[in-house]
């Protein structure tokens, strides 16, 4: 006989519902033993003299807490498995939640879990109480008339319960994935706390990437079209030197080529600093800020104070990020700091933070919201998670303090 695939389905519903609470009831169970068993030894050592009372109390209380905190993860396998449900997995700290759930709820909840069973159990036996009495020697049934009457009403009102057990049951399922979720679940500012971690990990992620793809291209133009352009601009020399019997006109082509091959491989130098300064990764921050307080157009008096007992440097990305912010600061001294005439670079570990301050003594009135450099600095800060300040009121002088995390 082909069954309708609507009650296959509840048939399947059933037993998915069935299963379910049946494995939470035992479960929820052990908690509830360990709390009758709590009780009986409190009221024995209360009436009771029996000095190993107190000893078994106190072997037991410790049972309570495993169960409290170890019954989390058969319930999480129970919920997915058998629901289709996923609990998060709760840290450590959040065991307040599981103790709750499982000392606390989970022996509420086996009392409705236990009536559900008690009355299927029931609606079952009833159902078939007609086959029972069939079942009895036929002696038996001819000396106890009667029985008809009776066994039907109970067979119709087991059918009756056997009806009524699946939507219970499916209330009874809803009632605890409801409960689960709220008190085995994420919470709303847990959720929030763990997705600023998620975001934060990746935006590092990204930072780290990005640097390192800095890195690649810094290494691919030293070792490649910076190589490539010395090597022209010394077989123009060659010529230059050499070739003097060529005409005015040939030799006047020859010496511009060489001029424009030179000033190729400065700018060339320049943006490979601007990528990624090697003597950041081989020296560290100091002979890079050295490298560029000696290149600036103005004075600068620079002062780096590193302690010398750290356990080691400061992440790739956070001096990268330094670096860059004394760069541009000072650039943008020599091009807009009107009437400056030097600048002042200190940099200091505190702990786990770096304070880079850039200070110049020109007539001020910079707006960071007023052009994209200032900006650019501050997003470049705020990616590795730093905070940007700038003081610059007219007259002057303009101070620039960024502090950047240095995690141990």
């Amino acid at each position: 006989m082909t069954v309708p695939p609507r009650l296959r389905r509840a048939l399947v519903r059933m037993r998915r519902d069935i299963a379910f609470i049946a494995a939470g009831m035992t479960l929820h169970l052990i908690p509830l033993l360990l709390h009758f068993w709590v009780v009986v030894l409190l009221l024995g050592t209360v009436l009771d003299s029996d000095p190993d009372t107190p000893v078994v109390l106190a072997l037991t209380l410790p049972l309570l807490l495993v169960a409290g905190w170890g019954l989390t993860g058969p319930q999480r396998w129970r919920f997915r498995a058998l629901c289709g449900v996923e609990l998060p997995r709760l840290r450590f700290r959040e065991v307040k939640r599981q103790f709750a759930y499982n000392l606390l709820i989970g022996p509420l909840l086996v009392v409705l879990e236990l009536l559900l069973l008690a009355l299927l159990l029931a609606a079952v036996a009833a159902a078939l109480v007609l086959v029972w009495v069939w079942l009895v020697p036929w002696e038996w049934r001819r000396d106890h008339g009667g029985y008809v009457v009776p066994a039907g009403y109970l067979t119709v009102a087991g059918l009756l319960a056997l009806a009524a057990v699946p939507p219970l049951a499916g209330g009874l399922v809803r009632l605890e994935i409801l409960v689960g979720r709220a008190v085995l679940g994420v919470s709303r500012s847990d959720e929030l706390a763990r997705r600023v971690e998620d975001l934060t990990e990746s935006r590092a992620g990204a930072v780290d990437a990005a640097d390192a793809e800095r890195r690649r291209i810094e290494r691919d133009l030293h070792d490649g079209a910076q190589q490539r352009l010395v090597s022209l601009a010394l077989n123009l020399g060659l010529a230059k030197a050499t070739l003097t019997d060529l005409p005015l006109e040939a030799q006047q082509v020859i010496d511009a080529a060489h001029r424009e091959a030179k000033d190729a491989i400065e700018e060339l130098n320049n943006l490979v600093r601007g990528l990624h300064p090697a003597v950041l990764d081989e020296l560290g921050l100091d002979a890079a800020l050295s490298g560029l307080a000696a290149r600036a157009p103005l004075p600068v008096r620079l002062r780096v104070e590193l302690p010398a007992d750290l356990p080691q440097r400061t992440a790739p990305a956070v001096e990268a990020v330094a670096y860059f912010v004394v760069s541009e600061a000072l650039t943008n001294v020599a091009k807009h700091a009107r009437e400056a005439t030097r600048a002042e670079v200190t940099v200091t570990r505190l702990g786990e933070i770096l304070r880079v301050v850039i200070a110049d003594d020109g007539m001020g009135g910079a707006d960071p919201s007023g052009g994209s450099g200032l900006k650019g600095l501050a997003q470049r800060v705020r990616s590795v998670d730093g905070t940007f300040r700038m003081s610059s009121p007219v007259g002057g002088p303009t101070m620039m303090s960024v502090e950047l995390p240095c995690p141990m």
